[in-house]
């Protein structure tokens, strides 16, 4: 109870951290750019909280992560193509990336997926797989960076540390339908997911069809993050160590883990979008950055405590 009435304060709060300038334009920062960040913010957490909750259920790996399906390195990969072989990608950035970036995430899952579902190969072939095509894609990316000029280099760059800056509500509306879907189905296979973590042959005496459970979630949870990472850029460890921190805290049970992990997911990203936000004035971290510092330490911390 806690842990969800501390998640709320701080998405509710978090829109009014940081200084605000002339009262003049002080509604338009309030309304035109925080709470449209924390929207976008709150999506994106919950998304990447819920699949990777999933992820680590499917994949019977406390470490599996949404990454583990390549669809991070295939959005970057989408992401710096864009830049780098489309002009048109200059003048309209946005729109432009977002797409390359969805479709290569799309593009670097599909395998992963399809060799889970295909039923004859094993779980670390699966996870094997994913890694492989992670890093393909990731000298796929390095190739394009080498050839690309300076400019477009350096757009990538940022682009790949993470952003949740918005003007207006655009993002909030075009990221909502897709991650209210890819939540929506993984959330629908919460019962399976839970049978599924004794081991497939319990799954299968409980009447779950193991094979087509995997596929759905993979795709739902590619589906979602392949959004959230085409709009704001890779955003590490959220999916990874999110699920972590709400099992300690509430147990293991997915009935009550994956949708807690959707809003834990949620307040901690807007909460570290904030720090990076406002930690130094008239600087801004990206959240990517701040993600991975406080991620990392966190999930060295995690294992010590399960190995002990």
């Amino acid at each position: 109870m806690l842990v969800g009435v501390t998640s709320v304060v701080v998405l509710l709060v978090a829109p009014l951290i940081g200084p605000l300038p002339a009262p003049e334009v002080a509604s338009f920062v309030l309304t035109q750019l925080r709470i449209p960040r924390v929207l976008v913010g709150a999506e994106v957490g919950a998304c990447l909280g819920v699949v990777g909750a999933a992820f680590q259920a499917i994949f019977r790996n406390p470490l599996a992560t949404p990454s583990t399906t390549g669809t991070t390195a295939g959005a970057a990969l989408g992401a710096l193509g864009a830049l780098v072989l489309l002009p048109v990608a200059w003048t309209h950035a946005t729109t432009v990336v977002a797409v390359c970036a969805f479709v290569g995430a799309v593009a670097v899952a599909w395998p992963v997926a399809t060799l889970a579902s295909s039923g004859r190969a094993r779980i670390e072939d699966v996870l094997l797989a994913g890694v492989a095509m992670t890093l393909a894609a990731g000298a796929l990316t390095t190739g394009l960076q080498v050839q690309a000029d300076q400019a477009a280099t350096f757009r990538a760059v940022r682009w790949s540390l993470g952003s949740l800056a918005q003007v207006g509500y655009g993002g909030a509306g075009i990221l909502l339908p897709i991650v209210a879907l890819s939540l929506f189905a993984t959330l629908g296979r919460t019962r399976a997911l839970q049978a599924m973590v004794g081991g497939e042959a319990r799954a299968f005496s409980q009447g779950v069809d193991v094979r087509r459970v995997r596929t759905e979630v993979l795709f739902a949870g590619a589906l979602g993050v392949a959004a959230s990472v085409a709009w704001c850029g890779p955003i590490a460890f959220v999916g990874l160590v999110v699920p972590h921190l709400v099992r300690l805290s509430l147990g293991p049970t997915r009935r009550v883990l994956l949708p807690m992990s959707g809003l834990v997911g949620a307040a901690f990203l807007v909460l570290c979008d904030t720090v990076a936000r406002a930690a130094i004035p008239g600087r801004e971290l990206p959240v990517g950055v701040l993600t991975a510092a406080v991620g990392a330490p966190l999930l060295v911390f995690l294992v010590l405590r399960r190995a002990r």
